[in-house]
């Protein structure tokens, strides 16, 4: 499914961006994601351009459709599986000739398997790897090399506080998650001397579709508090690392700073 909506432009949306400072032509690659939903209804509303990637085409139809209206100047789609990496380079010459100068990029794809699954089956674990980490190493090289060729933009990518610490409950999860964010690190170093900027997400729980089956996902964060402190970090290309809410980086630094020998003993 490929399919684009141009919105035209109105004075008023177009002096709203410049205002901004929030021209910008954004790739979210996992785009109905319950947290890239809010962070791009941020954006439309600043006037960003947006190529959306995900699954579904009737989804992202359908968000093309309210962030059309929302203000974003043009929402372009692409229907994949980012998970397969097969389909990763058909996704970047899609890219390439319908939104070549784009300048930001926006991962926000991933699963949360139950860990039990993980524990009983080396298949369901390694799809759980694959799909956090692995495909998604792939896909940010690829656009990484690109950026740096052109010596502009920024990436980002969101992990989980899940990746500071390995825990009983959720390790699979989080060791991809970890992984994710100690390549985004190398990346970071790598880009550095070109200008592009990499942004390491780390969201606490959030209340989306991937955490409702949780007992606990009531008392989880409210995706749009998330989405908008995404939004801000993007459009300043700042900090490296984005815990939100921002209590979470006191947090984990407590919960590193907690020894082996009594964490192994802890059953959350």
């Amino acid at each position: 499914m490929i399919s684009a909506v141009a919105v035209k432009e109105t004075e008023s949306t177009t002096n709203a961006a410049l205002k901004s400072g929030s021209l910008k032509k954004v790739v979210v690659l996992g785009a109905t994601s319950g947290i890239a939903l809010e962070v791009q209804r941020k954006l439309a509303e600043r006037g960003c351009e947006l190529l959306l990637i995900a699954r579904s085409p009737e989804r992202l139809s359908e968000l093309q459709a309210d962030l059309s209206i929302r203000g974003a100047r043009q929402v372009l789609a692409y229907s994949a599986d980012l998970a397969l990496m097969q389909s990763h380079e058909n996704i970047f010459a899609f890219v390439r000739q319908h939104f070549s100068d784009f300048d930001t990029v926006l991962l926000a794809y991933g699963s949360m398997q139950d860990q039990k699954q993980s524990e009983a089956s080396v298949e369901a674990m390694l799809d759980e790897l694959n799909t956090n980490f692995v495909s998604a190493a792939a896909l940010l090289t690829i656009f990484a090399a690109d950026l740096e060729r052109r010596r502009t933009g920024c990436i980002a990518a969101i992990t989980s506080v899940a990746g500071d610490r390995g825990r009983r409950s959720n390790y699979v999860y989080g060791s991809a998650k970890g992984a994710l964010s100690l390549f985004l690190q190398g990346l970071r170093s790598r880009l550095h001397p070109a200008g592009v900027r990499v942004i390491t997400i780390k969201p606490g729980p959030v209340r989306t579709a991937m955490t409702d089956h949780m007992a606990t996902a009531t008392r989880f964060t409210d995706p749009e508090r998330v989405g908008r402190e995404i939004a801000q970090a993007l459009e300043r290309r700042s900090p490296d690392i984005l815990y939100t809410p921002k209590i979470w980086r006191f947090v984990m630094t407590a919960v590193e700073h907690i020894p082996e020998n009594l964490f192994k003993r802890l059953s959350f």
